[in-house]
């Protein structure tokens, strides 16, 4: 009977063994399966008094294959992948949006600042003013629909993240339900194979949208944390992860994730506590590039708008009317913050002066960035510029609203607590609020609002190369206006200048003479006596001929060249600088999300290399284990043969 009992254990073992190798090659294309080995033990042997007798072989267990460490480091670097990869890909399509060529923005502003040359050349021709002001509308259009189309991706992203979050709210009460069952199983001495590997694919599953860390409960549960420290399954319980707006900055569209358990406040947890996860990665797009995106699209319309403006403003429309502003521009902005009692703004500084009514803003300091101000001890403020992170402090709020900080001034009434703060986005509607005004073309200010007269009595060689308003002061049109008279040193040769206003200087050819809020450039050698006339365009001697000038279209033309941002970029290459820097990120972001692609690739393959099923290793097996059963099949055909002759020998 032995003999009878050693084969038929060897035979249900080898089938045991001959079942889990054809289920292994059944799994090879699961997701997530853990390949399976039988481990076989002897079993105990009986004592014949002359030694002990073995009884055959046994299944003791069937084996998971399984790293736990390869398992949490390829978690880990597949939801930095993820994140790295999300962001990515919400840049690139924000790319689209600033792309070049005819359709770009960068056209539409060279487009609009070209058509003055035609105006230059006939300043009184309408059909020349009005496709200036139509490349304006479409200027302004552009804009709009460029800022229209961040605002549709920014919705897009805010919804991705939405459907993120309850799939990892779903994911994590299934995982809390298999710990249930997992437990119950493990309780009863039993491992269960296919519910471990179904959950760790739930997590593997939740991990590429919110990075978790693992801790191994004594009773066979797996409890997850986000966050850090935040237990998102605990057992057999799973809280939930919401997004929403900061509490911080309450309607600045800033977001959050929250940590939410049943009777206690949500957790907030920003984007860098989340760490990796498709999530992190569209909430740094949506509060980080996003917001540089809107930022140098909303500066470069705020410059363009502003330089316009003001040019508009230094010349005469047909009527002989001071021009009116081109666009519409953001004049202030609120700030941000929960701060009980305290309420702030940021306001673009105006440095226009009561001679000159109309604004004049100081564009050539504009950052497109957003700003933050920390309050810290004794009522000193921090004010950190978020884009490259500079920070100025000031004793108080009414000391930082005093300075004027890159063409912005923050007002601030009341104070926060230590390490309160609050957040200001001056340019985050620029680009939307952008409109064209000016829709007739007889209120395109075209005209100087100064003219030049040189002393037809001169002996000179004196000619006019420019004349151009700058600002307040230009003379009143019922008065003669300035003459300005030039003086020779009989000894050094030296060309000195003598205004009726009290102005002198030195005359150096091709150099602008700047007096009050105009300035003319002469060419040209003048001789002792001789002298220029300025005076306003609209002077009664003059009549009409401002009609006929063009001169304001030429500072227009001349805008092109204007070094309006960043402290040396023109205007016509605003575009370009846009362009490089939304690339410059865009490609960071990609070789990022290369460089943690092939590291979550490589770690994959290392787990891969534990758990996978390789269908030729099983093969090979199978035929192994095949033999085993044949001959553990034979050995019990030879028991039957042997128990048959005793039998028949006992009978006889």
């Amino acid at each position: 009977m032995s003999l009878l009992n050693v084969g038929s254990g060897a035979l249900m073992a080898n089938q045991i063994a001959l079942q889990t190798i054809g289920n292994n090659i059944a799994n090879v294309n699961t997701a997530g399966y853990s390949r399976q080995t039988v481990s076989m033990g002897t079993n105990f042997g009986q004592d014949m008094g002359n030694g002990y007798v073995g009884n055959g072989v046994s299944v003791a267990s069937i084996v998971r294959n399984y790293s736990a460490l390869l398992n949490r480091q390829a978690n880990t670097a597949g939801a930095v992948q993820a994140a790295d990869l999300a962001r990515m890909n919400s840049l690139a399509q924000m790319q689209e949006y600033f792309s070049g060529g005819e359709s770009g923005l960068g056209a539409s502003i060279n487009d609009m600042l070209n058509a003055f040359s035609d105006v230059v050349n006939a300043p009184t021709d309408l059909t020349a003013r009005n496709v200036v002001l139509t490349r304006m509308t479409e200027l302004a259009g552009r804009f709009k629909s460029t800022s229209t189309s961040l605002d549709e991706l920014d919705y897009t992203n805010k919804q991705q993240i939405q459907n993120d979050i309850t799939l990892v709210n779903s994911l994590a009460s299934q995982v809390a339900q298999l710990n249930t069952q997992i437990s119950r199983s493990v309780a009863t001495g039993v491992t269960p194979n296919d519910l471990l590997d179904k959950r760790d694919q739930l997590v593997r599953e939740m991990n590429q949208y919110v990075q978790t860390s693992q801790v191994d409960g004594a009773d066979g549960t797996l409890n997850l944390f986000v966050g850090g420290s935040q237990a998102l399954v605990l057992g057999a319980t799973a809280s939930k992860l919401a997004v929403s707006e900061s509490t911080q900055y309450p309607g600045s569209g800033q977001l959050s994730l929250y940590f939410t358990q049943p009777g206690i406040d949500p957790v907030e947890l920003t984007a860098k506590m989340v760490g990796g996860g498709e999530v992190a990665g569209l909430l740094k797009f949506n509060n980080e590039d996003l917001t540089e995106g809107r930022n140098l699209l909303g500066r470069l319309a705020q410059v363009i708008s502003t330089a316009l403006n003001a040019q508009q403003t230094q010349g005469l429309t047909l009527a002989g009317t001071q021009g009116s502003a081109l666009f519409s521009q953001v004049t202030q902005m609120p700030g941000y913050t929960a701060i009980p009692g305290v309420s702030a703004s940021v306001s673009f500084v105006d440095t226009h002066s009561t001679a000159n009514p109309q604004p004049v803003l100081d564009a050539t300091a504009y950052v497109a960035s957003d700003y933050q101000v920390v309050f810290g001890e004794g009522g000193k403020v921090n004010l950190v510029r978020q884009s490259d992170g500079y920070t100025r402090t000031y004793d108080d709020v009414a000391a930082l609203g005093a300075q004027t900080v890159d063409g912005l001034q923050f007002n601030i009434s009341g104070a926060g607590a230590l390490n309160e703060t609050i957040l200001f986005k001056p340019f985050s509607t620029a680009a939307h609020s952008m409109q064209a005004l000016v829709l007739s073309p007889q209120d395109l200010a075209v005209s100087n609002a100064v003219a030049a007269t040189i002393n037809p009595g001169n002996s000179g060689s004196l000619q006019l190369s420019g004349l151009k308003v700058t600002g307040a002061g230009i003379p009143d049109a019922a008065s003669a206006g300035i003459q300005i008279s030039f003086a020779v040193d009989a000894t050094t040769s030296a060309i000195t200048y003598t205004a009726s206003n009290g102005a002198t200087g030195s005359y150096v050819p091709g150099q602008p003479i700047k007096i009050d809020g105009w300035e003319i450039t002469l060419s040209g050698t003048p001789q002792a006596g001789d002298s220029v006339t300025v005076q306003n365009a609209r002077s009664p001697d003059l009549g009409d001929n401002w009609k006929r000038d063009a001169g304001n279209a030429n500072a227009f033309l001349a805008l092109r060249d204007a070094k309006l941002f960043d402290g040396g970029t023109t205007l016509s290459d605003g575009f370009s600088t846009l362009i490089a820097q939304v690339g410059t990120r865009t490609q960071s972001a990609k070789l990022a999300a290369d460089l943690s692609g092939t590291i979550a690739k490589n770690l994959d393959a290392d787990r891969t290399a534990v758990s996978g099923v390789n269908l030729d290793e099983e093969a090979a097996k199978l035929l192994q284990y095949q033999q085993a059963y044949q001959a553990s099949a034979k050995m019990l055909q030879i028991a039957q043969s042997i128990f048959d002759s005793m039998i028949s020998t006992v009978g006889r």
